[in-house]
């Protein structure tokens, strides 16, 4: 019987926001995964541990849920006026695929840190002490993010007391700038409507908002299907039929969208859309056992990642609710209580989440300018990554 020995690669895992991650640079990535490609992803499925038919990724660096499997490879940018590229692989659990269709929000905190970390902001560029503005193009839907990460001493601070609820640990807060975040080309709103009749055979038809900011979402009413809008992950994760439900219904939903022409190709692509549900402020007890007023949000959001309902907020999800909020007759402003706004707060699983949004007509449609909302980031272990020299 043949060994084929392991070969090290340089690595470096991270938390961005309410993710986790394992972070490359392309140079360092073997010469053969260096470009799209089979071998690519076959390397990437190795490390994080997938396909898993367990659905535990043990031998691997995944967690076995969406915010733990993921990768990230970033290089000097080729973008004028931009100082990393980014690029973002969403390593499905029990298939054997990764999703490049979408960005992730939450890593998106990380990243400025890591390229400074990296060599790839001009030294001349970053402050003895202040702040350090990277600015990020985000290769997988061609736009511009703006990392704001503090510097002390020379040196990226990860440490301080921004809290951000699903995090358990304070850390120092990165403010993060979504340029212009409707995702891709096209439309914000694909259909052209705020508010679309959104018809799934054997189930139902259910008043929908489809739009194309931060990451392509479906929200529903939650009444509409039967929740509170306040539930958390044991209330639904559990539940294999409503899962079913919520696939199916993503799946014609990414069909009116125009993201897939039949509903069978949303299997190979989990990542996006993310379907969502709305309702209005409630009080509710969060996963961490945190009472959430009513009072102190505007609206409760819940969303579905690969499948499974997210034990926070992903932050792609938190600019597309944002923008919503801030376009009056979305069901997400309706929720909110209508009228205009530049900022919503929404309770989710885990506690709730500031995130302001700037949307205006332009030629007669709707667009978003920008999103802005603080996250945070921490390295939790760099080195090398090991998996056998013949996975790829």
């Amino acid at each position: 019987m043949s060994r084929v020995p392991q070969i090290k690669v340089p690595a470096t895992y991270i938390r961005g926001g309410t993710s986790k991650g394992v972070f490359f640079r392309r140079a360092d990535l073997p010469e053969a995964c260096q470009q799209p490609g089979e071998a690519r992803d076959r390397f990437l499925m190795r490390v994080i541990g997938s396909p898993d038919p367990y659905g535990q990724q043990i031998d691997g660096m995944g967690g076995a849920t969406s915010s733990t499997s993921k990768t990230v490879i970033l290089d000097k940018s080729t973008q004028p006026g931009h100082d990393v590229d980014y690029l973002f692989g969403q390593v499905a659990i029990n298939k054997a695929f990764v999703d490049w269709s979408g960005n992730c929000g939450n890593l998106t905190a990380a990243v400025g840190a890591f390229a400074i970390m990296s060599g790839f902001v001009n030294a001349e560029r970053i402050p003895e002490n202040g702040i350090c503005t990277v600015r990020i193009w985000q290769k997988n839907i061609s736009k511009t993010i703006v990392a704001h990460v503090p510097i002390t001493n020379g040196e990226v601070q990860e440490t301080g007391d921004f809290e951000l609820d699903g995090v358990t640990f304070p850390a120092a807060e990165v403010v993060i700038e979504f340029m212009d975040p409707a995702d891709g080309e096209g439309s914000m709103f694909p259909t052209g409507n705020v508010v679309d009749d959104l018809e799934v055979p054997g189930i139902g038809t259910f008043k929908a908002t489809l739009i194309n900011s931060g990451i392509p979402t479906i929200f529903l009413n939650a009444a509409d299907i039967g929740y509170t809008g306040t539930e958390l992950q044991k209330d639904l994760n559990s539940d294999s039929a409503a899962l079913e439900r919520f696939e199916t219904m993503r799946a014609w939903g990414a069909v009116k969208m125009g993201l897939i022409s039949d509903i069978a190709e949303a299997a190979t692509r989990q990542h996006t859309p993310k379907i969502a549900f709305v309702a209005p402020a409630t009080a509710y007890t969060a996963s961490s056992g945190k009472e959430i007023a009513a009072a102190d949000i505007d609206v409760c959001v819940r969303a579905l990642s690969m499948g499974k309902l997210h034990h926070a907020m992903m932050g792609t999800a938190a600019v597309a609710i944002a923008t919503a909020a801030a376009v009056p007759g979305t069901l997400v402003n309706l929720a909110a209580g209508g009228g205009e706004r530049n900022a919503v707060t929404f309770g989710h699983p885990s506690g709730s989440l500031r995130v302001g949004a700037e949307a205006e007509i332009r030629s007669g449609e709707w667009t978003a300018t920008k999103a802005v909302m603080g996250r945070s980031a921490r390295v939790l272990m760099e080195g090398w990554v090991r998996v056998p020299g013949d996975s790829f």
